[in-house]
């Protein structure tokens, strides 16, 4: 299995990481730790994360924090420890969405960045998707992946090269890729939208879909992710096997 290093030399865009959502769906694991700390061979997930994004060639980083938010910037700090530049930016009292926090942390972001799920370790490579957001112009892009069902439920319809239908909560039957984790957006998109409002992350995507401003970009890699309990015993077998943490 191939650990992913950055391809080019060139500097890439800063990374906004979700991490502030409750983790429902793993229960008391995350009762009174976030979701980016649980452990994971005696470290951290954002161990891994950070170490990835760093080995990729990314050298700004900013979090997207709420829910016991506190612990994460305990641990991260600036990103000194990682070689990495890590500022946070706070919903606040009131949790504001995948959406909603990528909107709050505009202020903190380039003109151009990419996004990830603070539970996602992409095996793609980030400099090729890089690539295909210049070669692209587009306001925005997903990367997806041919999924068939096989880690997640599939969300997107993808076809000649475009994505069709973006669908996360039905089914149309003809959905065969995932929205693999890894996304790239202008700033400018964010602020269209109302600070301080609640909104998924997937809402701007249909936006952006709906007006023909969101491509996409297939990657081969799988996904891993920690988002539930068989992700997370699924990572720990990969990270084991792999020895992916230096």
């Amino acid at each position: 299995m191939r650990v992913p290093v950055s391809s080019t030399g060139h500097k890439l865009p800063p990374v906004a990481i979700l991490a502030g959502g409750l983790a429902t769906r793993l229960g008391p694991l995350t009762a009174a730790i976030p979701k980016s700390l649980i452990d994971i061979g005696g470290r951290p997930f954002i161990d891994y994360q950070l170490q990835l994004l760093k080995r990729q060639g990314i050298s700004e980083i900013v979090l997207c924090v709420g829910h016991l938010g506190e612990l994460v910037e305990q641990h991260v700090g600036r990103g000194d420890d990682f070689g990495l530049r890590v500022e946070y930016s706070w919903d606040g009292k009131t949790a504001l969405g995948t959406g909603g926090s990528l909107r709050k942390a505009a202020h903190l972001l380039a003109d151009t960045f990419f996004i990830m799920y603070g539970d996602s370790y992409l095996l793609c490579d980030f400099s090729e998707v890089a690539q295909c957001f210049a070669d692209a112009g587009s306001e925005a892009m997903m990367t997806v992946y041919q999924n068939d069902n096989l880690f997640d439920r599939s969300n997107v319809q993808y076809e000649g090269g475009k994505i069709v239908r973006y669908d996360k909560s039905s089914d149309s039957g003809m959905m065969r890729h995932i929205d693999y984790g890894l996304g790239m957006m202008r700033r400018a998109v964010l602020e269209q939208w109302p600070p301080d409002q609640k909104t998924d992350l997937a809402t701007i995507y249909q936006a952006l879909l709906m007006r023909g401003t969101l491509e996409a970009c297939p990657v081969r890699d799988r996904f891993y992710e920690i988002g539930s309990r068989s992700g997370i015993e699924d990572f720990v077998s990969f990270a084991a096997e792999h020895k992916i943490l230096g």
